[in-house]
């Protein structure tokens, strides 16, 4: 397997970007490499995502489709490049959009930013395409297996056991919020502050699902990631409730721990910040140790 890495992301941009009628993106800076590639292309103000393999070109075509029926919503949301095809250029297979680059954040987000954007989205209707359900433990299976051979096989052994039993508990949540449209992935990272307000990034998880799910993400970043309570509590208090309340909050935060420890080991191979986090991140799953610092990537 070709691994997926700053270079290999470079050249299937350059790809992509000739495909597009773009210019070679020779000067891009890359702003982030997870499970996508983000590319600032500099001039046109164009930022593009690369993604980590074929099988998110579907993602990556509900993104698009997602960002032009928020947008119509009245929505803050980042806007796909019109210039180019309204569906991802393919290069090698790998799915790449193009987007307009925003204007200069004038601070960084907080979680309150996040709190009204949220409660646009969650009065919404459904949109008049289908929308799938967050399945947030779908992944698993392909972040472990693309670090076989990098991490300790218990445990993976251990995040699959731990998959099969919040995959079988979640059909039995209860919801307390009128279930819809959500993002999930609902983090201040996928805020962008700029002259005219907070906008709303990174659609590609957008769903239709249990409005718990956006919520559950940031009680989860101040236990895990380090997110002030008093920054919590303005979240809580701009959005109206607190999901802590709520009977269904631990299996839905076992399963994003799940996730997100499963998400780390796909970066393991070559990488071994990477490979301690995840060490770090299934040790505190073990222990049972809810409130372990983990770091993001």
């Amino acid at each position: 397997m070709i691994p997926f890495d700053e270079d290999r992301a470079r050249l299937l941009l350059a790809h992509a970007c000739e495909s597009a009628g773009l210019p070679a993106p020779g000067d891009a800076r890359l702003l982030a490499l997870g499970e996508n590639a983000v590319f600032d292309l500099g001039d046109p103000a164009v930022v593009a995502k690369v993604g980590r393999g074929p099988e998110l070109y579907d993602r990556a075509h509900r993104e698009l489709t997602v960002a032009h029926w928020l947008a119509g919503q009245d929505v803050p949301v980042v806007r796909p490049y019109e210039a180019v095809v309204p569906e991802p250029q393919s290069a090698d297979g790998h799915p790449v959009t193009f987007w307009h680059r925003l204007a200069p954040a004038v601070r960084p987000a907080r979680p309150a930013d996040l709190a009204p954007l949220l409660r646009a989205l969650h009065r919404l209707p459904l949109p008049p395409f289908p929308l799938g359900r967050r399945d947030l433990l779908a992944p698993v299976e392909r972040w472990l297996a693309s670090a076989e051979g990098h991490v300790d096989p218990a445990d993976v052994a251990f995040l699959r056991h731990r998959r099969d039993a919040f995959e079988a508990a979640l059909p039995d949540l209860v919801p307390r919020l009128h279930p819809g449209v959500i993002h999930g992935d609902a983090l201040p990272r996928n805020v962008h502050v700029g002259p005219d307000g907070p906008v709303l990034l990174d659609l590609e998880n957008v769903s239709r699902d249990l409005r718990e799910h956006d919520l559950v993400v940031l009680a989860l970043s101040h236990d895990r990631y380090g997110v002030p309570g008093e920054e919590y509590r303005a979240f809580t208090e701009a959005y109206g409730w607190d999901v802590r309340d709520w009977p269904g909050f631990a299996v839905l935060r076992g399963a994003r721990e799940t996730a997100s420890a499963s998400w780390v080991a796909q970066q393991a191979a070559g990488n071994p910040a990477a490979l301690a986090e995840f060490g770090r991140r299934v040790a505190s799953l073990r222990e049972g140790a809810t409130e372990v610092r983990w770091y993001p990537f």
